[in-house]
This record gives structure tokens, sequence and C-alpha cells, in this order.
């Protein structure tokens, strides 16, 4: 269910949080028992996925890293999760150290430990909004002053779409927000998806909708690639495309074999 215009998301620790679990898989300590026994039943299903989310950082590096050097100096991260090391701050800030950056969530732990972390830095902001209501998170990210929607800006979706399975609402996330950002502005996605490995995929899709950690109508498996794909018309894509992330730009740091990793990401272009 999409929230009404005055309900905050709520923080309930015995639902399990995408954000949080994929913590655990990273060996971070900020998650619950409700968040381990989801990793531990997915684990049992498909043990690859912290390994998988490595290699999410991974891209995300990657990423930023380009964008920066494409002379890109504001980032907003939606749905950026718990603050862990290789944050997109940071990243941006060793290519371009005035870069603006502004972190959304819609979990108040994730809110709260950002802005902890991030307090004395001028630089970047910590905003609480759920992707789920683009105007309403665009309208707060305006409010803070950090970011300027007249100017190139790159939109990050990093494992935000997956958890959300209404297709309509996906899509119009994504056109909302593309309609809100200045030519010259980029948006990145990665996204698990079916076609390498579609049962088990689809009992993780099962799993995670049973315990309440993904929102929308249930659906028998995750997007495509070629579903994934769509979530950049309108934009030119940044080559190599939509593909694998161990094998978008890599730089010698994925792993031997990049087809055991069953995420997709693409950067597009807005002219």
């Amino acid at each position: 269910m999409v929230p009404s215009k005055t309900e905050r998301p709520k923080f309930d620790p015995t639902v399990p949080n995408g954000g949080r679990i994929a913590d655990y898989f990273l060996g971070g300590k900020d998650n619950f028992a409700a968040d381990r026994a989801a990793a531990h039943a997915a684990l049992a299903l498909a043990p690859e996925l912290p390994a998988m989310s490595r290699e999410g950082r991974l891209f995300l590096a990657r990423v930023v890293r380009f964008l920066a050097g494409a002379g890109i100096r504001q980032f907003v991260d939606i749905g950026c999760g718990l603050p862990t090391r290789g944050n997109v701050h940071e990243i941006a800030h060793a290519v371009a150290p005035e870069a603006r950056v502004a972190y959304v969530d819609n979990d108040p732990m994730v809110v709260v430990h950002a802005q902890a972390l991030l307090q004395d830095d001028r630089l970047t902001t910590v905003v609480e909004a759920d992707a789920r209501r683009p105007e309403l998170l665009l309208s707060r990210l305006r409010l803070t002053g950090m970011i300027d929607f007249d100017r190139p800006v790159a939109v990050l979706l990093f494992s935000v779409l997956q958890d959300i399975t209404d297709d309509a609402l996906a899509l119009r996330i994504v056109t909302d927000l593309r309609r809100a950002i200045a030519p010259g502005s980029y948006l990145a996605v990665s996204h698990a998806v079916s076609d390498m490995r579609p049962e088990t995929t689809a009992k993780l899709a099962a799993l995670y909708q049973d315990r309440g950690s993904v929102t929308g109508p249930r659906r028998g498996n995750l997007r495509t690639g070629a579903e994934v794909g769509r979530f950049f018309d309108g934009l030119a894509l940044v080559e190599p495309g939509v593909v694998y992330v161990p094998r978008w730009r890599p730089d010698g740091t994925g792993p031997h074999r990049p087809d055991s990793v069953w995420v997709v990401g693409g950067v597009g272009r807005k002219e």
C-alpha cells in the first residue's frame, strides 16, 4: 500500500528490511533478529547473496567515480541503506571535493545513523522520504537547499525498484524523477533479475513477499533484464548499457565468474 500524504514510514524491527538484510550480508551489526532470520532463509536458497551485495557496492563505486569524472557535482542516493564503508559522498569527494550529496531513505533507523555520521559534513544531507512518493521526496530535497534541480544531478536507485513489485508504480517513480532532473543529468539503477536463475529468484521473491520486506502486489518472480531496461526509456544509455553489474566498466576488482551475479545495472543520461 502506498502511504498517504500524512503517513510516516513506521519503524518496525519485527519486519525484515532490505537495507538491514544487506547490512547483515556485508558483515554489519545494524540489523535485527527478523532481518537475520530472513537473511538465513535467503542464504539457504542462494548462498551467493553476500558476494552479490559486495558486487553491488563495487558497482556503486564505479558508477559514482564515472559520474564525478563526467562533471556531475550533485548526487541523490535514494534508498541509501545503512551507512557503510565506501559511501557515495566518500567516493564522489575523492574525485570532486566540492560535490554535494543527498541521501534519502524511508527507514528512520537509517536516517538517524546517517545524520549522526554526517552532522559535521556541510556538503551532505539526509532526508527521510519514501521512493513510492516521488513528488514528496523531490519537495523535501528542494527544501534542504543542497540540491539544485535546475543543474545536472545524478539520481541513484541501487537495489530500490526491485522492492517495489507494482510495475506501474516503479515506472511512475522513474518517470517522475526523470522529468524533474535537468538536461545533462543521469539516472543510475541496479536491480536483481530473474533471467539467470528463475527458479531460485522465484523462491526468493516469495520469501521476501511472505515476510513483508517488499511492497506492492504479489508477483511470481523478479523482473527480467528487459523489464529493467525499460526504466531507461527516454534516456541515452551510457556504454555498455544495462548489463550484469560486474560487466559494467570493470576495473579488475570483480569476481572470477561474473555471470554468477544476477543483478543488472545501467546509467542513462538525460539529453
